[in-house]
């Protein structure tokens, strides 16, 4: 188990039952960043990962 388990499992746990939009997601990142500077580029991956998931996978 991965020590970032434990907060998806929490998430998952106080939030799974909620809808959210992506526009409300992004808001919330955005949020985070600018309280949390130095994950910028953690929630950048995150971000481009999740826009990108629908893509073909080129090989």
């Amino acid at each position: 188990m991965y020590f970032t388990d434990r907060g998806i499992e929490e998430l998952a746990d106080r939030r799974g039952g909620e809808e959210v939009t992506l526009g409300w997601l992004a808001e919330r990142l955005r949020e985070f960043v600018d309280l949390n500077p130095d994950f910028e580029t953690p929630v950048e991956r995150l971000a481009t990962w999740l826009a990108r998931l629908d893509e073909d996978e080129v090989e």
